[in-house]
């Protein structure tokens, strides 16, 4: 009997390994470890069949990943299944909503210092792709423009480059200028100024970064919609602009167009050392969008008594803006400042050498399908739910021809 066990035990263990040997196990999983790498790039390590719960292959870090900008931007990050390492600064409840942009695992984050080279290395030393949001149009009593936008974006790329990471994408803004025109502040937008200083501090440290240059974006919690909706924009119910907003074009873009041209631009080799405009599909006048925002929030002149003037002739808003930057000197109320009025002053311009985001292969959303769902918690007489057809649909606004655009500036 014992002899009959033991010819039956090797007889099964040779079938055993006939079985192991003619279907040899490819896949790899977390048994077989410890086991050594055979390769150490990421490529190598891609893992399932693309979403959020698979890896492929990107490690990137986020700058700025708690703003506006850098929802969206993890967000299509974790949906093509890049792991994050998101380095944050304050408190570490103002980040834990972007734990669900990934899967178990693949977002990651790190407290840093703008100004704490230790904290920057840490947070890019297995990242090969840094993206730089951080940025902000006023100052506070901690961190000026020239601290921000010029010290922190050079300081990034510097250990970007240090630390081997291969791609760097940095955002800075439209109508950037070594010396702006002056319109409401002496001297100009010191933003502007500034951002296009972190411009040549960036590609001095990090020659094949990435610029990209958003103009004015809107979207759920924008800081362009929900600025002129926001009640201490106006004086009373009427609105003032420069020159009455005739003499200002703006081009506004989606936020979640900006983010997708930002992932593709990680994505595309023939990005790097380029510069690319993030615009809209379609060029407005300012006074035609204000308008446009007060018709969709049922404020016109006929039923609501909206008015729109010069700010010019109207010096208690150029106080009050003053006094808001006075009382609030880390958020200003309603984001009015002085800086804010001078930028909405600018008019955007447009390079014709310059990519665009069209050149990332990103197809540009227009206001007009996505404001009114933005602008709906605005409406006046927000708890009247009109019966079909009772209100009548507001105009939409109208573009501007590149003619009639010229006259603006002779």
């Amino acid at each position: 009997m014992a002899a009959l066990v033991a010819t039956r035990n090797v007889c099964f263990a040779k079938q055993s390994a006939t079985a192991v040997m003619s279907y040899p196990r490819t896949n790899n999983y977390s048994f077989e470890a410890p086991r050594p790498l055979k390769a150490k790039n990421l490529d190598a390590m891609k893992r399932g069949t693309g979403g959020r719960s698979s890896f492929n292959g990107i490690v990137a870090t986020v700058f700025g990943c708690s703003g506006f900008l850098g929802r969206y931007v993890c967000n299509k990050l974790g949906k093509s299944g890049t792991q994050m390492v998101l380095p944050y600064r304050g408190d570490e409840s103002d980040v834990m909503r972007l734990k669900v942009c990934g899967d178990l695992g693949q977002v990651l984050f790190h407290f840093y210092d703008l100004r704490d080279e230790k904290a920057i290395r840490t947070a890019c030393k297995y990242s090969d792709v840094v993206i730089n949001l951080v940025g902000r149009e006023y100052e506070t009593k901690n961190f000026k423009f020239k601290d921000v936008h010029v010290d922190g974006a050079r300081r990034i790329a510097r250990i970007c480059r240090e630390m081997g990471v291969e791609r760097l994408v940095h955002v800075s803004a439209l109508n950037v200028h070594p010396e702006p025109k002056a319109h409401i502040i002496s001297g100009g937008s010191k933003f502007l100024r500034s951002k296009c200083l972190g411009e040549q501090a960036v590609f001095e440290e990090f020659p094949k970064a990435t610029i990209i240059r958003p103009a004015d974006i809107f979207g759920s919690e924008d800081r362009f919609l929900r600025y002129y909706a926001h009640v201490w924009r106006r004086q009373l119910r009427a609105t003032p602009l420069w020159f009455s907003g005739e003499r200002t074009v703006k081009q506004p873009v989606y936020v979640s167009d900006v983010a997708q041209g930002i992932v593709n631009s990680v994505k595309d080799p023939d990005s790097a050392g380029k510069i690319y405009q993030a615009v809209g599909p379609k060029r407005y006048k300012l006074s035609e969008l204000v308008d446009w925002f007060n018709r969709v929030m049922r404020k016109d002149e006929k039923r609501w008594g909206y008015l729109r003037y010069d700010m010019r002739f109207d010096p208690t808003f150029i106080f009050k803006t003053n006094l808001t930057e006075w009382i609030s000197t880390n958020q200003p109320i309603g984001n009015l400042h002085m800086e804010r009025l001078e930028l909405e002053c600018v008019t955007d311009r447009v390079l014709e050498k310059v990519p665009t985001l069209e050149d990332l292969g990103v197809q540009l959303t227009d206001m007009e399908v996505q404001v009114p769902w933005e602008l709906r918690p605005y409406r006046a007489n927000l708890y009247y739910d009109a019966a079909l057809s009772e209100l009548e649909t507001p105009a939409p606004p109208k573009t501007i021809a590149p003619r009639d655009e010229q006259r603006l500036y002779t």
